[in-house]
């Protein structure tokens, strides 16, 4: 075949590691058991058998892993501190969705410099995420490449599928076959409908193509993920964690026979994307559970250790340690007061 008539835009290609040479380099032997006790201990509490609240913390993307090591660190004294009455998992995400430009995540872009080093950001996240999970903090990741999770899906204990993606055939076909529990996000225009439909999607089996340990492309044939559930993360439209979105979902979720099982997003739409509203979102679903909304089974923050946004320069030497280059987030200290609100509040 001549090469005129395909590849005419590629410039370029490269060999990817396979997911069974990155496994053999970086395995989880020691920690197999332990993530498979924390994917239960979040399932139970989807499924309404365990009554403390989900908690998804942590930084909006990853891009510095010193800093995310020194967060874990100390999500792992309030992890211990309140065990009794939360289950935090951090979250540790990856890739980043773009609208139109921009960087696209630790996997992608290591490096902050459009340099594409990709086998490099698959090992370093692999690594990180085993270093996490030695720690005994459970980690939850955005699945957007269809490709990658085959390469650190081992080491998720929850995952989510995007405002972007919840519509999107492929993922909903991936999340079928995904071992851990997965949240749909609605819209972006706020429809809730999209991500219910994706739940039962998930739920089905599918078939869908993609690669296998070798790196061989091949059919998978899934039985179905039963453990899917909805984000509600607000809409173009405004926020929708009031009380009346919450029934309208437990109504929409009844109705095709699924537990209703919510995660509210405190950042994204519900906060109009201001990182210090984060907190208004937090108290008023604490009150909704507090008066038995029990479908509301967790919270997530956009949080790390210094608050705000930075801008990636171009000498990566001045980047502020520890503060967020995709969106705003909260700092520690805020991270550390609504936690503790959290565990003192009488949820029920």
């Amino acid at each position: 075949m001549k090469e005129n008539v395909y590849n005419v835009n590629i410039i370029s290609r490269e060999p990817l590691v396979s997911p069974e040479e990155l496994k053999l380099s970086l395995p989880i032997d020691e920690i197999h058991d332990t993530i498979m006790q924390f994917r239960n201990e979040v399932e139970a509490i989807l499924a309404h058998r365990d009554p403390r609240m989900l908690i998804i913390v942590g930084p909006c993307s990853i891009h510095d892993r010193e800093a995310a090591l020194d967060y874990a660190r100390r999500l792992k004294v309030l992890r211990e501190r309140y065990k009794e009455t939360l289950n935090i998992v951090m979250r540790v995400y990856f890739e980043k969705p773009r609208t139109t430009l921009g960087w696209r995540g630790f996997v992608i872009d290591p490096g902050l410099d459009d340099s594409y080093k990709i086998n490099e950001g698959l090992t370093q996240a692999r690594r990180l995420l085993i270093d996490i999970a030695r720690m005994e903090i459970p980690a939850g990741t955005e699945v957007l490449d269809p490709i990658i999770p085959q390469y650190i899906s081992d080491l998720i204990s929850w995952a989510s599928i995007g405002a972007r993606t919840t519509e999107s055939q492929t993922h909903r076909e991936i999340a079928s076959g995904l071992s851990m529990p997965v949240g749909f996000k609605n819209g972006t225009d706020g429809d809730l409908t999209k991500a219910i439909n994706a739940v039962q999607s998930a739920r089905h089996s599918h078939s869908f193509i993609g690669i296998e340990q070798s790196g061989k492309v091949c059919v998978f044939n899934t039985r179905g993920n039963r453990t899917g559930h909805i984000i509600i993360r607000g809409g173009k439209s405004g926020p929708n964690y009031h009380e009346e979105d919450i029934e309208r979902a437990e109504n929409l979720l009844a109705h095709v026979g699924i537990l209703p099982s919510i995660i509210i997003d405190c950042s994204h739409a519900n906060s109009g994307k201001q990182y210090y509203k984060q907190a208004r979102v937090l108290k008023a679903a604490l009150r909704l559970r507090e008066q038995g909304r029990t479908s509301i089974r967790g919270i997530m923050l956009e949080s790390n250790l210094v608050a705000g946004r930075q801008d990636i320069p171009e000498d990566k030497t001045q980047l502020v340690y520890g503060q967020s280059i995709t969106d705003a987030c909260i700092g520690w200290e805020e991270t550390e007061e609504l936690l503790d609100m959290v565990a003192r509040y009488r949820i029920k």
